[in-house]
C-alpha cells in the first residue's frame, strides 16, 4: 500500500485529505507541524509527502530544504495559499516535486499525486491502471480487460504523455513538442486523429469520453 505523510496543522483540513486519500486505497499518516513532519519524514520510508507550507515549528520550505539536504528523495506535493509566483518557484528549487494551490478539490489533489507517483516511479517499475485498463510503462504494453491492446508506437507515446501529467490541461503544441519534437510539422488534425484512435482502445464509450476529455479551444486532459 503507497503511504503517504500528510502534513497539515488545520485538523479539519487534515481529516478531509485524509479520509479521502485512504478511500482511493492510500495509508496516510498526519503530522499537524513542521517538526514532527520532519522527524517522520527521517525515520519511515514514506512513498510521498504532501507538505503545507505554513506549518507552525517549521514551515513547509525549512522541512523541504532539510530533507533533501539529509538525502531523503521522498517526493514532495506542497500545499500552498499563496499565489506569488517566486514562491511557488522557490518551493520547486528546494525540492518540492510539485505544488497544488488553495482552494483545490480533491479531484485536483488526487491526480497530482497519481502524477508525481508516475513521475518518480524506478523506470521499468510504473504499472498504471484506470477503468478496466492496465498501462505497463517498462514493457510499452496495453491491457483492457486482461486483454491486449494493439497500440503504434506513436499513439502509445501520446498515451504515456497524459499518464505522466495526469489532471493537467495539455495543449496540442505541448504534445506536438513531447512527441514528434520541436522541429516537427504534424498539423492539429494529426494530433486530433491519434486522440480519437486512443479513445477508441481505452474509453468505455468513445464518444462520451470518461478519461481522455477535451478543454474546448485549449486543448485535452487525462483524469485516470
Amino acid at each position: 500500500m503507497t503511504k503517504i505523510l500528510l502534513a497539515e496543522d488545520d485538523p479539519g483540513v487534515a481529516l478531509g485529505i485524509g479520509d479521502d486519500l485512504e478511500l482511493e486505497g492510500y495509508q496516510v499518516e498526519a503530522a499537524a507541524d513542521g517538526e514532527l513532519a520532519a522527524r517522520r519524514a527521517r525515520e519511515t520510508a514514506f512513498d510521498l509527502i504532501v507538505l503545507d507550507l505554513m506549518l507552525p515549528r517549521k514551515d513547509g520550505f525549512t522541512v523541504c530544504r532539510e530533507l533533501r539536504r539529509a538525502g531523503i528523495k521522498t517526493p514532495v506535493i506542497m500545499l500552498t495559499a499563496r499565489t506569488q509566483e517566486a514562491e511557488k518557484v522557490l518551493g520547486l528549487e528546494l525540492g518540492a516535486d510539485d505544488y497544488v494551490t488553495k482552494p483545490f478539490s480533491s479531484l485536483e489533489l488526487r491526480a497530482r499525486i497519481k502524477a508525481v507517483l508516475r513521475r518518480t516511479a524506478p523506470d521499468g517499475a510504473a504499472l498504471v491502471r484506470f477503468g478496466e485498463v492496465e498501462v505497463d510503462m517498462g514493457s510499452c504494453q496495453v491491457r483492457r480487460g486482461g486483454h491486449t491492446i494493439e497500440m503504434t508506437a506513436t499513439e502509445f507515446k501520446v498515451l504515456s504523455v497524459f499518464l505522466k501529467r495526469s489532471g493537467r490541461l495539455l495543449t496540442r503544441e505541448q504534445i506536438l513538442d513531447e512527441v514528434w519534437g520541436k522541429d516537427s510539422s504534424p498539423t492539429d488534425r494529426v494530433i486530433d486523429n491519434h486522440i480519437m484512435n486512443l479513445r477508441r482502445k481505452i474509453e468505455p464509450k468513445p464518444d462520451e469520453p470518461r478519461f481522455l476529455t477535451s478543454v474546448r479551444g485549449l486543448g485535452y486532459r487525462f483524469d485516470g
